[in-house]
């Protein structure tokens, strides 16, 4: 099954893309709740590089890796990765008269139920708008 969210960044396609694929960036927008974190993150981005997201509970009880390898990129329109687990996700990246629409979708896990990963994938989305949205206005 697949699961598709969206948003709408309010920002130009450079910044956008600049904010989604930089690791300092990364590490400030990726957790869906106040109480994860991302503590570090890597990005290769070319078709057969690698990204790897160490996201933690923010009070140390668990943590994991979200790893996977790039398919597919097209400078600021689209990237397509295979998770670890063989999962295929897509990001498109379309500019609009409001600034760019984002959607990302992705194959569901069998370990969670996919309400519960559409939100988490959603929150994780709106945290990325919020983050580059904040950084336009700095």
């Amino acid at each position: 099954m697949k699961i598709t969210v969206e948003t709408v960044v309010k920002s130009d396609i450079d910044s956008t893309w600049a904010a989604w694929n930089s690791p300092e960036d990364i590490n400030s927008w990726n957790a869906a709740s106040d109480d994860w974190h991302t503590t570090k993150s890597s990005v290769d981005l070319r078709v057969g590089g690698k990204f790897c997201y160490r996201m933690e509970a923010k009070d140390g009880s668990m943590g994991f890796d979200f790893e996977g390898a790039y398919s597919n990129i097209i400078d600021n329109k689209l990237i397509e990765y295979t998770l670890g687990d063989d999962r295929h996700v897509s990001i498109d990246f379309k500019e609009v008269e409001d600034g760019v629409k984002v959607t990302e979708t992705f194959e569901a896990e069998d370990e969670n139920n996919t309400e519960l990963q559409r939100q988490g994938w959603q929150s994780i989305l709106n945290n990325f708008a919020n983050h580059v949205e904040s950084k336009a206005k700095r």
